[in-house]
């Protein structure tokens, strides 16, 4: 089969690799969708040195097409269309047990980034990955449940979010963007904020009440003008850039609630005025459970959400480098490998 591989200094290649073949308690699924996310920058761009011989690739979708000894038919049906929660553990632990293994407490594998991912033609898993593709969504969106989308969803679930709230959003990427578009079925005043005038004009579509971007406007001053100098309810930061997430605490309100989902980087706060005076609570939020991929997809099928909308190019495996070198210049929303 093949499977793209991480060079370093933004190069990669499509590989061969061997087919899988599902051992005890594994299951082979045939990936139909694969989508990019944020995460995959950073190791698309490191020196060659820091390069693994993996197959990239966090947000697979597809269908079951064989399974090992000892996973029955109800855990893993043949052509059962499937997403992957792309995090195994050891399955026993209290974190395990809750569907969430990225947590485990003896130790647990990335998959596209310690093991190999969904940016090939199969991927070899256990069946507690597997999360259920319900019809109402097609391959594509279920790719983008897998990561992007799903992590959204749970930090507003861990805002809290609703109609009573002004929302602050710093990143309009396919998670910043996924966050503007649930948050606003959610009931909130959004706030979209990035520096692409792209993706601004994607936050828009997706339902923004107001976009700003902070090369024009100081994006504090601007949550607390909309907010009668009192600042927003909640902020989630999705960049993982130090000076957004400054600029998320402190554009939030007292009583105010902030969540990080953007990996990296480090940052600095003022502590006393900025959080202690303001009685914040901030939190982390990384990913989701097994179970909160499922409660995503169901959401969004519920309300019937324009996801498919966020995906705005589609490319076959064979043109992955051309993909990824537009997916590096972060104007676009949820770029997807697709195959039919």
């Amino acid at each position: 089969m093949r499977g793209v591989v991480f060079l370093g200094e933004r190069q990669l290649e499509l590989r061969q690799f061997p087919d899988p073949s599902p051992g005890p308690r594994e299951v082979v699924v045939e990936i139909r969708a694969s989508g990019m996310c944020g995460s995959d920058i950073p190791p698309y761009r490191a020196p060659r040195g820091a390069a693994r011989d993996i197959i990239r690739g966090h947000e697979p979708c597809g269908v079951i097409v064989a399974r090992g000894a000892g996973v029955t038919e109800e855990e893993a049906p043949i052509g059962r269309r499937v997403m992957v929660h792309h995090y195994s553990g050891c399955g026993a632990c209290k974190h395990c047990r809750v569907g969430y293994t990225q947590m485990c407490l003896y130790g647990h594998e990335v998959y596209g980034s310690t093991t190999h991912g969904g940016h090939g033609d199969y991927i070899l898993v256990h069946p507690y990955m597997l999360v259920p593709l319900i019809d109402e969504l097609s391959f594509e969106e279920g790719a983008a449940v897998s990561c992007g989308t799903g992590t959204a969803y749970l930090a507003l679930k861990r805002l809290d979010v609703s109609g009573r709230d002004t929302l602050a959003v710093f990143g309009q990427g396919p998670v910043g963007l996924s966050a503007t578009m649930l948050a606003k079925a959610m009931g909130a005043r959004v706030v979209a904020i990035d520096f692409s005038p792209e993706r601004l004009k994607l936050a828009a579509e997706f339902g923004a009440d107001v976009t700003i971007n902070p090369a024009q406007t100081d994006p504090v001053a601007a949550v607390r003008d909309l907010t009668h100098g009192e600042g927003a309810e909640t902020a989630l930061d999705c960049t993982g850039q130090p000076e957004a997430r400054v600029q998320a605490v402190k554009c939030a309100a007292i009583w105010g609630r902030v969540c990080f989902v953007g990996e990296g980087n480090t940052a600095t706060f003022d502590v006393s005025p900025d959080i202690i005076h303001k009685q914040l609570t901030i939190y982390g939020s990384w990913t989701f459970s097994a179970v909160g991929q499922a409660e995503c997809a169901r959401f969004i099928a519920d309300r019937k959400l324009p996801l498919s909308q966020l995906i705005t190019h589609r490319y076959p495996l064979e043109a992955a480098a051309d993909a990824y070198r537009l997916f590096d210049a972060q104007t676009t929303g949820k770029v997807v490998f697709v195959r039919s």
